[in-house]
């Protein structure tokens, strides 16, 4: 449990931030947030190694995104209207933005955020809008490393209060979600929990 009491006791305040944001909610709740990880994923998603060991390459790896290289994306020019279209087939929150198509050229992020606040609610026609007019350009965009320690990958993400990093490796290898590393510490939670009933019940000698 060292490792687990380590991180809560050093960025113990960055963790709430992160699942607030992640949930949406004012009220923080252990309980609710363990329930709802449960429900959504399982099975152990990384195995157990230690919250000091674990990179965003972890994470990608346990989202099968690092062997099948599923890159979400649109171009700049798109259409918002075909943008979110794409988030909801495949279920993500956010789409990195290229510069033609190119892997090496990353030109900004859209989310699903960017949609609500600047076409829902200023009433702006999705299918008369580009990418390029509501997304968080390149010089502005925050990244990752698929080497980045999950511990600072949250730190960065409560920071710059975003809930999608997109992971840079002198071209684009996947995105995180503050939701992914929220789920990937507790599963190691999970994990230390169930090494220590084993230890007291004498499986390990």
């Amino acid at each position: 449990m060292q490792g687990i009491t380590k991180a809560l006791r050093l960025h113990g305040r960055q963790l709430r931030q992160a699942v607030q944001q992640h949930m949406n909610k004012g009220i923080f709740s252990w309980a609710t947030l363990i329930s709802r990880i449960q429900s959504e994923s399982p099975t152990v998603i990384i195995p157990h190694i230690g919250l000091e060991n674990i990179t965003v390459s972890e994470i990608l790896k346990a989202k099968g995104e690092a062997e099948a290289g599923a890159v979400y994306w649109c171009d700049a020019s798109n259409l918002v209207h075909e943008a979110v279209k794409h988030m909801t087939a495949h279920n993500v929150g956010a789409l990195v933005v290229l510069k033609s198509g190119d892997m090496t050229q990353l030109a900004g992020i859209v989310t699903e955020r960017d949609f609500a606040r600047k076409i829902l609610l200023p009433g702006r026609p999705s299918e008369e809008t580009r990418v390029e007019d509501i997304m968080t350009e390149e010089d502005k965009l925050i990244t990752v490393s698929s080497r980045t320690n999950i511990l600072r990958a949250m730190e960065v993400m409560t920071d710059k209060h975003i809930r999608h990093v997109p992971v840079f490796d002198e071209k684009v290898v996947g995105m995180i979600s503050v939701g992914d590393v929220v789920r990937a510490i507790v599963d190691q939670q999970h994990q230390e929990v169930k090494q220590l009933k084993k230890y007291i019940r004498g499986d390990y000698y």
